[in-house]
């Protein structure tokens, strides 16, 4: 059995690697994509009725996969190299440099851990309702530090209502800024 804090630092670093082969721009992209996944969960969550109720009401398991489905496809779609030809044929992404892997390694570390921190935070207001995951034990050292951990997972400081608009507001800068 290993701990959820463990694995989150093998997510981290795997997701490091696979930043340093994609590069900086690619990884940017991707943390973006994060940032709209968290924007758009927040607006469901208090805006829209129909999934305002849903996760209201809703099992914990329900809300569990409703979060985690949103996530992962916007996810999923960062992780897409763009096919716009005038994006995909810049000299913004292609990897060139060692500064470009360099960056490329911590903005993909910082994806893992927003992806998983996201999953895991997910999964522990969910109440760990999956047989094969249990939740951290406070009697244990590596479950007070789990426990400790949670509260700085991504959802925790990211969702909070000012934090994530001027989160987006950062990312389409961003976005314009330096790919535009």
């Amino acid at each position: 059995m290993i701990s959820l804090n463990v694995l989150l630092l093998i997510f981290v670093a795997l997701f490091a690697i696979i930043g340093a082969m994609r590069g900086w721009s690619k990884e940017l992209l991707v943390t973006f994509s994060v940032v709209l996944a968290m924007f758009c969960l927040n607006v469901l969550e208090n805006y829209v009725p129909f999934f305002k109720e849903t996760f209201a009401k809703g099992t914990p398991e329900t809300v569990f996969w409703l979060r985690t489905i949103i996530l992962s496809s916007l996810v999923f779609f960062g992780y897409q190299t763009p096919k716009i030809p005038r994006l995909s044929e810049s000299e913004r992404f292609l990897r060139h440099l060692l500064q470009d892997s360099l960056l490329g390694f911590f903005i993909g570390a910082l994806n893992g851990y927003l992806i998983f921190g996201s999953l895991w935070y997910y999964l522990h207001i969910a109440g760990y309702p999956f047989a094969f995951v249990s939740a951290p034990d406070s009697a244990t050292t590596a479950g007070q530090a789990a426990l400790r951990l949670i509260s700085a997972l991504p959802p925790v400081w990211l969702s909070a209502s000012p934090t994530i608009y001027f989160a987006v507001a950062a990312a389409f800068i961003l976005v314009l800024v330096v790919f535009i």
